[in-house]
């Protein structure tokens, strides 16, 4: 028997642009239900670029009224000046969620190619053409849209697996 869908907004931080994914999860089954891209304006100051990022995620999260959110942990960053600036956006998005209550939880990016493809190696095209797969008739505004989907889904994967595990934890002391 499944369990009520859940509701879980991954999310793929980036100062320029920030991909959000919403998906639905029973326990057994996920359904697409939303997709898009936070974006900001290179030219303008970064105080303004982080309160965009943190308007539309508040947006987005009051809109589509998410029960959890996953984010993705970035390593990566071509200089050292562009590393504090991701993680600044980092910072926001990580925020949002925190800020309406929401169960938010982190993953590496091959984490979530590992839950999504089977293969931590797995490139963007192998990402995207399964979360393709197991999401029946979805497109991508952007790249971003699409990784912030697979984080949402490799949050779905471990949720399950946390939940079995709880339950059999359970049984074995009751």
């Amino acid at each position: 028997m499944a369990n009520a869908p859940i509701r879980i907004l991954g999310l793929d931080p980036g100062l320029q642009h920030t991909g959000w994914g919403l998906v639905e999860h029973d326990g057994f089954r996920l359904r697409f239900c939303a997709e898009g891209v936070i974006s900001t304006k290179a030219g303008e100051d970064l105080p303004d670029r982080l309160l965009a990022l943190h308007h539309g995620l508040a947006k987005v999260i009051a809109e589509m009224q998410p029960d959890e959110a996953a984010v993705e942990n970035t390593y990566v960053a071509r200089n050292p000046e562009s590393a504090l600036k991701l993680g600044q956006a980092r910072g926001v998005v990580l925020l949002a969620p925190a800020l309406a209550g929401l169960p938010t939880r982190e993953y590496g990016a091959m984490e979530v190619k590992r839950a999504v493809v089977g293969n931590g190696h797995a490139d963007k095209v192998q990402v995207q053409a399964m979360v393709r797969q197991l999401l029946p008739g979805v497109t991508f505004k952007r790249a971003d849209a699409a990784d912030a989907l697979a984080i949402a889904i490799c949050h779905a994967h471990h949720r399950s697996t946390r939940n079995a595990f709880a339950r059999a934890v359970a049984r074995a002391g009751a």
